[in-house]
């Protein structure tokens, strides 16, 4: 998505030219088509900032192509221009989620208005002539379509106060996306806390997260300010949150509720003005279902709850990452610009990150210090993809290594002996000999080897 990016859909060809000049002259980068099936082909290879459209056009209309829209990507804000409108079509429209509604013919500035609304409201434009564009987003490198709707829903809801929760298996970002939420709300000049439920033992956590008085147990020899306390005016994000305990539960659950926070061994609370976004991998309703996790605290934390599509559903998005982490990772180990061959980088976008993003960069990092020249040669991917243990390989290549690992053990059982080898493979010797072949090994490599 491109911030300034309209989409404009109109089947008149000279309307389409006249409102393309008037929204090119106003700043705006703008891509037509002279259908809603057109409109829909476009989507499906870039985003835009809002999409403009006539109401009346042959086979799929302005409210249907809206309805399309708007089950793909619920925040992409729509407009709607007819030279048939009524009360009764607005309204309807604006009930079913339409942004604006214009009746032609219309006043170009009030156009030019609603456009900047609707690119403002869904994050694609500045609020404040000195707000870097994008800027809010930053460390989030992405083309994904997923990624670019989740984004502009997370920058909706940043304006507001509302507890968020983002889904998302481990390495996928959910910290950076909450910082982006951060960056964009209101909150965001102030502290930002980030907490891993899941990494403080749970005798410790209380403390971390609200505090202790002096002397509230062996150890405490000071008062202790709390994470809560220290995001006070801003944000606390609470990763993991899965993994906090029961009866913390029902603590933080307090904390919502009242806004304030008791300190361990405190006999009067404080009061904080906390925002909550949180995070886990698990499955929270399953865990809510079987009693691990409190219903209550569930609806607390999950008023508005994102999803963080994994690495391997957004696949276009791997060249980018991987370019970008290796612009980083070059200038950490001080080297000159270092690329990927192109077979290396067709072996990064098929492999099937179960780590995600985390796992990429780790791989890239380990393929950069063993790289001996500045283009990364598949050879190291593919040795570092095998290492990870958690990585598969198609069925084809697993079987073909483990043959050649299985025929290299025989000959060096057999010190080359094709025979023998035979035999302890249950083959016989023609067979023995297509397969070594097939693996291009010579029995001759191993007579060195023979066992005494």
């Amino acid at each position: 998505m491109q911030t300034g990016d309209i989409l404009l859909v109109d089947d008149d060809p000279d309307l389409l030219k006249l409102i393309s000049l008037r929204l090119t002259s106003a700043g705006y980068r703008v891509r037509t088509a002279d259908s809603g099936e057109a409109a829909l082909a476009g989507l499906a290879v870039v985003r835009p900032g809002a999409v403009i459209t006539d109401l009346r056009m042959p086979g799929i209309d302005g409210l249907q192509l809206f309805e399309a829209i708007h089950r793909q990507h619920p925040a992409l804000p729509v407009i709607i221009l007819t030279a048939h409108g009524t009360i009764p079509d607005a309204v309807s429209a604006t009930q079913r989620g339409v942004f604006g509604f214009l009746t032609k013919p219309f006043d170009s500035q009030e156009l030019l208005q609603l456009v900047a609304s609707a690119l403002r409201l869904a994050g694609g434009a500045p609020t404040d002539s000195s707000e870097a564009i994008g800027e809010w987003r930053a460390g989030i490198i992405t083309r994904s379509p997923q990624m670019e709707d989740l984004l502009r829903q997370a920058r909706l809801v940043a304006d507001s106060d509302a507890s968020v929760l983002v889904y998302g298996d481990s390495g996928t970002g959910k910290e950076l996306l909450a910082r982006a939420i951060h960056r964009a709300s209101p909150r965001g000049d102030k502290p930002f806390v980030a907490v891993n439920c899941g990494a403080i033992p749970e005798p410790l956590l209380e403390s971390e997260l609200f505090g202790h008085a002096r002397g509230a147990f062996s150890g405490a020899v000071q008062a202790h300010k709390g994470l809560f306390q220290a995001a006070d005016g801003g944000t606390i994000f609470l990763d993991e949150i899965g993994d906090m305990p029961l009866a913390l539960q029902v603590k933080l659950l307090r904390v919502l509720q009242e806004g304030e926070v008791r300190p361990v061994g405190a006999t009067l609370p404080l009061p904080v003005d906390v925002r909550v976004i949180s995070a886990t991998h698990r499955d929270l309703d399953e865990q809510k279902a079987s009693g691990q996790f409190r219903e209550d605290l569930y609806y607390r934390l999950n008023v508005v709850s994102l999803k963080l599509p994994s690495l391997a559903d957004r696949r276009e998005d791997i060249p980018l990452l991987a370019t970008h982490f290796l612009r980083r990772l070059a200038e950490r180990y001080k080297r000159p610009a270092l690329t990927l061959a192109p077979d290396a980088m067709a072996l990064l976008i098929s492999a099937p990150w179960p780590g995600n993003v985390r796992q990429l960069l780790n791989l890239l990092e380990q393929a950069v210090a063993l790289a001996t020249t500045n283009v990364i040669p598949a050879s190291l991917i593919q040795g570092s993809l095998r290492e990870d243990s958690s990585a598969l390989v198609p069925f084809e290549e697993a079987r073909k290594e483990f043959e050649r690992d299985y025929l290299v053990r025989l000959l060096k059982i057999t010190g080359g002996n094709v025979t023998q080898a035979a035999l302890l493979a249950k083959r016989n010797r023609t067979e023995f000999y297509k397969l070594l072949q097939r693996h291009r090994l010579e029995p001759a490599m191993f007579k060195e080897g023979k066992p005494s």
